[in-house]
């Protein structure tokens, strides 16, 4: 019976843990390499080094980056240095990696409240009421401007 207690007790660690190799598979290669750490990039537009910004997310996008973020954050930069036509066409490239990419969403219907194309917002953020059914920040961040922009002026 001991032997069998024991064997019981190896079996069942073993399925607690999970196959050895799985720690190896949590980082796999390509998937890291195609992630850029975006973290200086997003301190500078913190700041609203938005020069700063588009300088070092520029090459990442030439390069034919597979991550959204870049593309969001490049037409974030570009929105707020005043570029809204480039800045839509990187918005664009983001929602086609990703079409529920939540900051993409938002940051293009704000886009196209600054445009006055209000019928967009709505639909933009129609979307994110279907992705964010219990609220989240990009949701609340879209509704706010679009009632900022409805307000008679």
């Amino acid at each position: 019976m001991p032997r069998l207690h024991g064997l019981a007790s190896a079996l069942a660690l073993l399925l607690a843990t999970g196959p050895a190799s799985a720690a190896d598979t949590s980082s796999d290669a390509p998937a890291a390499a195609a992630t850029p750490d975006l973290a200086s990039i997003r301190a500078q537009i913190k700041v609203e080094d938005y020069k700063a910004a588009i300088a070092a997310l520029q090459p990442l996008a030439d390069q034919g980056s597979k991550d959204p973020d870049v593309y969001n954050l490049l037409g974030f930069s570009l929105r707020k240095s005043g570029d809204r036509k480039t800045a839509q066409t990187f918005y664009e490239k983001a929602l086609v990696i990703d079409p529920n990419h939540k900051g993409a969403l938002e940051y293009q219907g704000e886009l196209f409240i600054e445009n006055g194309d209000l019928p967009k917002a709505q639909q933009n953020l129609a979307a994110l009421v279907k992705l964010c059914p219990q609220g989240c920040e990009e949701r609340e961040d879209l509704e706010k401007a679009l009632a900022q922009a409805a307000k008679p002026k």
